[in-house]
This record gives C-alpha cells, sequence and structure tokens, in this order.
C-alpha cells in the first residue's frame, strides 16, 4: 500500500491562450495553489492550446485599442470596456500580475501553441507558458512575431536553433489542433479551463484557495476510469 501511495500521480490538464489575460491571471493562482499543495511533485501539469480568435492577425496595429477592440467584442462602448480593463488590471495586480493594456500586442497565437507543445517535450513547457504570458501583457512583446518567438523560447533554456525550426514549419500543428478538438468535445467554450486527475473541472481563473481544495479533493478521491473526462 505504501508502495502505490509513493508512485501515485495526479494529472493537472489546463486549456489556456497566451492572449488571454485571465489565462495569465489562472495560471499565477495555480502556480500558489501548488505551492502549498503537499503532493506538488506527483502532480503533472499539461497545457493545452485554445485560440480565443483562430482568424486572428499577426498584428492589431492600426486597429485601435485594445479597449476599441474589446467594446467591438462584447457590443459595449470604449467607456465600458476600458472599466472592463481597468477591473482586469486591479484584480491581476493583487497577484501580482502586470497587465499592461497600451503596450500589449497580441496578436494570432498558432506559432505560440506549436512551441508549447515543443517546450512540453522538452520538459520547459510551465517555463514558456509563463515567459510568452509576460511577454506579451507585461513587456508589449509582438507574440505572434517568429522570431520574437524564438528569443522567448532561448530565454527558458530551449535551444534557438530547434524552436527557430519549429516556429518556421508546420511542427506541432496537428497537436494544436488535437488539442482543440479534444476542447470542443468536452464543451469548452472559454479558458482558463482546468481538469483535474480526469475528473474535477474548474472553468475560469477561480480563487487559489478554490484552486488548492481542488487539488486535495482530486487527491484523496480515486476516480473510476469510465468517469474520466481526459484521457
Amino acid at each position: 500500500m505504501l508502495s502505490r501511495m509513493r508512485e501515485r500521480r495526479l494529472q493537472l490538464d489546463v486549456w489556456s491562450d497566451i492572449v488571454c489575460p485571465w489565462c495569465f491571471v489562472g495560471k499565477r493562482r495555480l502556480d500558489r495553489a501548488l505551492a502549498d499543495f503537499a503532493h506538488r511533485d506527483a502532480v503533472d501539469v499539461r497545457w493545452h492550446a485554445f485560440e480565443l480568435d483562430p482568424a486572428a492577425p499577426q498584428s492589431y496595429e492600426g486597429e485601435g485599442s485594445y479597449a476599441d477592440r474589446l467594446g467591438l467584442k462584447y457590443g459595449t462602448d470604449v467607456a465600458e470596456a476600458q472599466a472592463m480593463i481597468d477591473r482586469m488590471v486591479r484584480v491581476a495586480a493583487e497577484d501580482e500580475v502586470t497587465l499592461d493594456f497600451e503596450r500589449a500586442r497580441t496578436g494570432n497565437t498558432f506559432d505560440a501553441h506549436r512551441l508549447l507543445h515543443f517546450a512540453a517535450a522538452q520538459g520547459r513547457q510551465g517555463a514558456l507558458e509563463e515567459r510568452l504570458f509576460r511577454a506579451c501583457f507585461s513587456e508589449g512583446q509582438p507574440i505572434a512575431d517568429r522570431e520574437t518567438l524564438v528569443a522567448l523560447a532561448a530565454d527558458v533554456g530551449l535551444d534557438a536553433e530547434e524552436a527557430r525550426a519549429v516556429v518556421f514549419s508546420d511542427a506541432y500543428a496537428d497537436a494544436v489542433r488535437a488539442d482543440e478538438a479534444q476542447a470542443g468535445e468536452l464543451g469548452i467554450r472559454g479558458v482558463p479551463f482546468f481538469v483535474l486527475d480526469g475528473t474535477y473541472a474548474i472553468s475560469g481563473a477561480q480563487p487559489t484557495e478554490l484552486m488548492r481544495e481542488a487539488l486535495e479533493r482530486a487527491w484523496q478521491d480515486s476516480s473510476a476510469p469510465e468517469n474520466s473526462l481526459v484521457p
């Protein structure tokens, strides 16, 4: 029995998008929940691709401010959109996340998701996820630019030439599409979305304490294979 307990692992699957500010906040809250989780070393975190706008251009430069685009998306005026942004900034700051929407240069994230799959194969996926979020929302780096992606990969210890070979090809494209297809099968309509141990689902950037409680419950409960959400 003791041997079986030592071998036990918990799988945590997360669907997110690099240009989603709440995903950045959600990751920070998850990191904090995991830091206080007694079995952290037995948790395998796997990040999955989700494109909020698969048709997004490489850059939104010249297409108005973030508030303009947010208002258009939700059918509100610019003032209401700016109020939404201000709230996001305040909430994020409480979790030590810097969201600078005046500098943020969002765009198409398909290449970034492909690179994250490459990083997963190298054991650096979580580190790259964090680096991409900071680059996009805190530093104003062009997240859809391929050379920028190569530099960010190198920042977290990935081989720059191998990263370049990935982003300047179609490597891992099928893996990204498989993630998105699986999201559709699970009924995921927004991110971040967390699935713990293939059974417990959490939608949105929930408070750290809730994430911690979910980890504890997933660890304590044994999941029947037929009830699993994620294989």
